[in-house]
């Protein structure tokens, strides 16, 4: 009966009710809204640096780590790649990788590059590495071509068709050098690897650096990122005998990992502040829903009804109320989030040349999670309920005579 008669109630004043829904709907798709813009932001991010840096999980020599050096190569074959593909049936992509700087020169000027060995076909399923080549086409494999970053092209005033020296050090200390026809350019996400970045294929690096057979490192992607961490421990228990380091993406890059608990402190400052702001909003109109019903208050005690049977009816049709605003919130922020999910808020102007200079994508990207509509569904509902034991404090310390007269 209770539920029957504040299902009732909220609805005898259609415009009260919409304008108290609409203030927690508000609040809901803002909060959302900022939460995945913040977790589209990081994951952006950590895909950059693991799709084109790191990989989800590394596989490398043991001393590695400490000296990344060409001579602490691994051996490697397609039957390697078999074996840890069988290790774990939730390992998506298994990808090779020869890693080194050298100096890279056109025909008037020279830069310091990196300069990466790679699998075109593996590394492609890793980043869609292919999809970004803005001029001239990908190489083929052996085929004695490289492709570069354009800002390193244009740093060297090369173009496609043109030639490459690159110049360093092999494996043992051995010369190492080539000339190679660039077949494209790319644009790279981060602004500092599209300026310093050359991609061969390993067939040419292990020429190049005398290592046949070797390669630095292999990049492993699982099928979900919640199995990173287990994959790498299974990967360690079958490879434990064979001098080789499992490292995942957050223990090669900590200082990704402060940068973002960082962030988040900022901004849940700023969310901190937001919740105030709505939270005064709701109450707001809570409070005039309260005095605009003082009159039918004190009328229904004067006529026999228990306070604590009114507060009751009062306190569920604020938790209706409250229901109605989070869900509609939830909706209406659904169809935010998928519109810039599918069409993320391209930066210009000052604002494009600062992100660019910092090394991130002019872009701002959207996330949608369960946990993200759970979590500021569950912190504007607490807020909310909180809020609305106004009226119950006001109906249990009312003046019944002050409020019939009001």
């Amino acid at each position: 009966m209770y539920l029957k008669l504040a299902w009732r109630n909220i609805w005898r004043n259609k415009r009260r009710t919409l304008i108290t829904v609409s203030s927690i709907m508000f609040a809901v798709v803002c909060a959302l809204f900022i939460e995945s813009l913040e977790r589209g932001g990081h994951n952006q991010m950590i895909n950059n640096m693991t799709n084109f840096h790191t990989g989800h999980i590394q596989i490398q020599d043991e001393r590695y780590e400490e000296e990344p050096s060409l001579d602490n190569s691994i051996e490697y074959d397609s039957s390697f790649s078999e074996r840890i593909l069988e290790i774990d049936d939730r390992i998506y992509n298994v990808v090779p990788r020869i890693e080194s700087f050298m100096l890279a020169a056109g025909e008037e000027q020279s830069r310091p590059a990196m300069v990466l060995g790679i699998d075109p076909e593996a590394e492609n399923r890793l980043n869609e590495l292919k999809n970004r080549i803005v001029a001239g086409r990908f190489f083929e494999p052996g085929d004695g071509s490289v492709v570069m970053g354009e800002g390193l092209a244009s740093r060297l005033n090369v173009a496609v068709g043109d030639s490459l020296v690159l110049l360093g050090q092999g494996r043992f200390g051995m010369t190492a050098s080539g000339i190679y026809e660039i077949s494209g350019l790319f644009r790279h996400p981060l602004r500092e690897f599209n300026n310093q970045i050359v991609y061969l294929s390993i067939p040419d690096a292990q020429w190049l650096f005398s290592m046949e057979g070797m390669i630095t490192n292999i990049l492993i992607t699982p099928d979900q990122l919640k199995y990173n961490d287990p994959i790498a421990e299974n990967l360690e228990r079958a490879l434990s005998d064979e001098n080789l380091n499992i490292l995942t993406w957050n223990e090669m890059i900590p200082e990704l990992i402060d940068a973002i608990e960082f962030d988040r402190m900022s901004t849940r400052v700023f969310m901190g502040i937001l919740y105030v702001v709505i939270g005064f909003g709701i109450f707001g109109t809570i409070l005039m829903m309260t005095l605009e019903r003082l009159r039918e208050f004190g009328i229904l005690l004067s006529v026999g009804m228990y306070r604590w049977k009114l507060a009751v009816i009062v306190f569920i049709e604020t938790f209706f109320i409250s229901i109605l605003g989070i869900i509609s919130g939830f909706a209406l922020g659904l169809v935010v989030l998928s519109y810039f999910y599918f069409n993320p808020i391209q930066l210009t102007g000052d604002m494009l040349e600062m992100l660019e200079e910092m090394g991130f994508e002019p872009t701002l990207p959207m996330a949608i999670a369960p946990d993200i509509f759970m979590w500021q569904g569950s912190v504007i509902f607490v807020m909310s309920i909180i809020i609305c034991l106004y009226p119950t404090v006001k109906i249990a310390t009312m003046d019944i005579l002050e409020a019939s007269r009001s």
